[in-house]
């Protein structure tokens, strides 16, 4: 049997898993990303992290079809070269080239957002489309686009940045450089710094109970006071809900998909997120008049969406 490796970088931890061709992981390992630290370093320290789980797994490398990537950054998979990844402080990173001449075997390299959408599409939610589009609701919002099975990568490789499309001409400034991008009103920090704001005018607020001070707030403490009926939490969300569903309706009426997909830890929430983003997409989507509206369902892989979408990226060609 032939197998793949998928690398999950991150600028904390880097996790590599050893896929089979059910696209079923043997096996993890998961190391810290020891930054900062020179590029050749750490690529020498990627190349032990897949030596050692393949066998963790008791799998020859040599039985290993190749291994894939999602690193953070501005990546042109055609060659595996990284253009800059502002986070790990590293311009004009050859990694692929290089990975591939320490490990002996074909390296696809893939900008980390792409690669967790691409495994939802391979194993997760999104299993079963044909067109998909998958987004993170984070610090930023990430995104990736499959439209027939393929990654939409773009000219230039960087496609898909949906979370600085505007969706408020001249509002709050985006670290992008732009004014009202979606990730300023819609990522888990933009609920996180509105529900403070709304706080700091509600000293009698429920929300002061699930944060006891302003820095604990996070994206899941207006939703634990909104369940206890708090006013003001209730208004956070609202206003946060409808900007979600502002994007994800942009999303649907731009593509088209058969299914979107919302992951990070705010899609815990469930049907108290996704209930009410399917109201808005079918209220605000005009164009569709089959009836048929896309699916939009919560992400299902967590922490396995990057490890498997690297390891199946020969497929996304």
């Amino acid at each position: 049997m032939k197998y793949t490796i998928g690398i999950d970088l991150g600028g904390t931890t880097m996790t590599a898993g050893v896929v089979n061709t059910k696209h079923e992981i043997l096996g993890k390992l998961t190391r810290p990303t020891s930054l900062p630290r020179p590029a050749q370093d750490l690529e020498q320290a990627l190349a032990a992290l897949c030596r050692d789980a393949a066998a963790q797994c008791g799998v020859d490398l040599a039985k290993v079809s190749y291994v894939g990537i999602g690193t953070p950054g501005s990546v042109d998979f055609t060659t595996g070269f990284v253009g800059y990844n502002t986070n790990f402080g590293y311009y004009d990173w050859n990694l692929g080239p290089d990975l591939a001449a320490l490990l002996g075997c074909k390296v696809y390299v893939e900008n980390d957002a792409n690669a967790a959408a691409f495994g939802e599409y391979i194993a997760g939610a999104a299993k079963g489309y044909r067109d998909a589009v998958v987004i993170t609701l984070g610090t930023g919002i990430g995104s990736g686009i499959i439209l027939g099975g393929k990654l939409l990568r773009g000219f230039n490789f960087a496609a898909g940045e949906v979370g600085h499309t505007v969706i408020v001409m001249g509002g709050r400034q985006c670290n992008c450089g732009r004014r009202g991008c979606w990730e300023r009103y819609a990522s888990a920090r933009a609920l996180a710094e509105d529900t403070q704001a709304a706080m700091q005018n509600a000293p009698d607020s429920l929300l002061w109970k699930y944060a006891d001070h302003i820095e604990a707030v996070n994206a899941k403490t207006p939703f634990d006071a909104a369940a206890a009926g708090d006013a003001t939490a209730k208004q956070v969300l609202a206003a946060w809900l409808d900007a979600v569903g502002c994007g994800v309706a942009n999303i649907v009426n731009i593509f088209e998909p058969e299914v979107v997909c919302i992951g990070g830890g705010v899609s815990a929430q469930g049907e108290v997120l996704l209930a009410p983003v399917r109201a808005y997409v079918e209220k605000e989507t005009h164009n569709i008049t089959t009836g048929r509206m896309p699916e939009i369902r919560a992400c299902s892989l967590k922490n396995d969406a990057g490890v498997l979408g690297a390891a199946s990226l020969a497929d996304s060609i």
